[in-house]
C-alpha cells in the first residue's frame, strides 16, 4: 500500500532524514515512533506530499508521490498534529468546504457527511462555531476532514495530544474502528495508545530506521530471556525453593510485599518450555493459592527507551 525507499530529507548540511525505508501493508495499523527531532514529522510530510524529499521515493497505492501527485494524494486523508480548522466556521460548513477542496460530488456529500459525523460522533456539534468547541471534539473534526473522500489511507499525527483520558479512549476505539476499513499510521508521543492499537511500529531515531517489528516480537528480542509474576498466598521461601524445581525455570526472586495478604515471586523462564501449568500444579501442591500471574515482557516504553537511548 505504501512503500518508502532510501529516503533522504537536507536542510542545508543538516540530515533530518537519512535513508529511510519500509513499506505499510494493506489494512495495517502501524505505530510510527521516534524521539523529538528523530524526523518523525518529516518523514509524514513527505509521504503525505507537504514536502519534497532530497532523493529516495514515496509509493502509494502505486502512484509515487512526486511524479503522480495528485492520484497518489488522493489515496490520503492526513490529520496534522495541529488540525487544519477554520474557527469561524461551523462544523458543517467546513466540512462542506473541505469537500469542496477534495473534489467530492455534490450528490454524495449528504450521505457520505452524515456517516462521518455519525462515526466520529460530532452530529450534535454540526452547527457549532469550530472555535467554541472542546479540545477533543476539534480533534474529532479533524479526523472526520481526514476521512472525506473515503480516502484507503488515513495518516494520524499525534491524533490523541492534549486529551483527557475518556476522550483518549474514544479516539482509541474510533482508531479500532477505522482500521477495518482503511490502512492507518499512528504517530504519537502516547506510548500505551500505540501499543493498543498497532500492529507494527517503524521507530526511527537520528533520521534512520531503528527498528521495524510487530511489539511482541521486538519484546522477545529485546528481553534475553522471559519473565513473569505470581502474586500468591504462602510461605515465600517454601514457593521459592518449589518453583526452582521446574524444569525451564531459571532464576527465582522473591519480591518484598508490605501487604501479609501476599507475597510476589520473579522467575526467569530459561526455555521455550510452557511452564505455567507446571507452576499451578506446584503452587497447588504446597497449598499456596495463586492471586495473579502475567508475564513481565518488555513493554512498548522499555523497547523505545532501549532502542533510542541505548540503554
Amino acid at each position: 500500500m505504501i512503500e518508502i525507499k532510501n529516503l533522504v530529507k537536507c536542510y542545508g548540511d543538516k540530515r533530518a532524514v537519512n535513508g529511510i525505508s519500509f513499506t505499510v501493508n494493506k489494512g495495517e495499523v502501524l505505530g510510527f515512533l521516534g524521539p523529538n527531532g528523530a524526523g518523525k514529522s518529516t518523514t509524514m510530510n513527505i509521504i503525505t506530499g507537504y514536502l519534497s524529499s532530497t532523493s529516495g521515493s514515496v509509493v502509494i497505492n502505486g502512484h509515487d508521490i512526486l511524479e503522480e501527485p495528485e492520484l497518489a494524494k488522493k489515496c490520503i486523508g492526513y490529520l496534522p498534529e495541529l488540525p487544519p480548522l477554520y474557527l469561524d466556521m461551523t462544523v458543517v460548513e467546513y466540512l462542506n468546504f473541505m469537500c469542496d477542496i477534495k473534489g467530492v460530488n455534490k450528490k454524495d456529500r449528504v450521505p457520505q457527511l452524515a456517516k462521518i459525523m455519525a462515526m466520529v460522533k460530532i452530529v450534535d456539534v454540526a452547527d457549532r462555531l469550530i472555535k467554541n468547541l472542546s479540545k477533543g471534539y476539534k480533534q474529532r473534526v479533524g479526523i472526520a476532514q481526514a476521512m472525506i473522500g473515503n480516502p484507503e489511507i488515513l495518516i494520524l499525527d499525534e491524533p490523541t495530544v492534549g486529551l483527557d483520558p475518556n476522550q483518549i479512549r474514544e479516539i482509541r476505539k474510533l482508531i479500532r474502528k477505522l482500521a477495518t476499513n482503511h490502512t492507518v499510521i499512528i504517530s504519537s508521543h502516547i506510548l500505551s495508545e500505540i501499543q493498543a492499537v498497532c500492529d507494527r511500529v517503524v521507530i526511527i531515531n537520528k533520521g534512520k530506521v531503528a527498528a521495524i517489528d510487530s511489539i511482541d516480537d521486538l519484546s522477545g528480542r529485546l528481553s534475553k530471556a522471559k519473565k513473569m509474576l505470581v502474586v500468591f498466598k504462602g510461605d515465600p521461601k517454601l514457593v521459592s525453593n518449589s518453583i526452582r524445581a521446574i524444569p525451564g525455570i531459571g532464576e527465582v526472586f522473591i519480591r518484598e510485599s508490605k501487604s501479609e495478604d501476599y507475597n510476589q515471586v520473579e522467575v526467569t523462564i530459561s526455555s521455550e518450555a510452557e511452564v505455567r501449568t507446571s507452576i499451578f500444579y506446584t503452587m497447588a501442591q504446597i497449598n499456596c493459592p495463586i492471586l495473579e500471574m502475567r508475564s513481565l515482557d518488555a513493554s512498548l516504553e522499555d523497547i523505545f527507551l532501549n532502542i533510542t537511548q541505548g540503554a
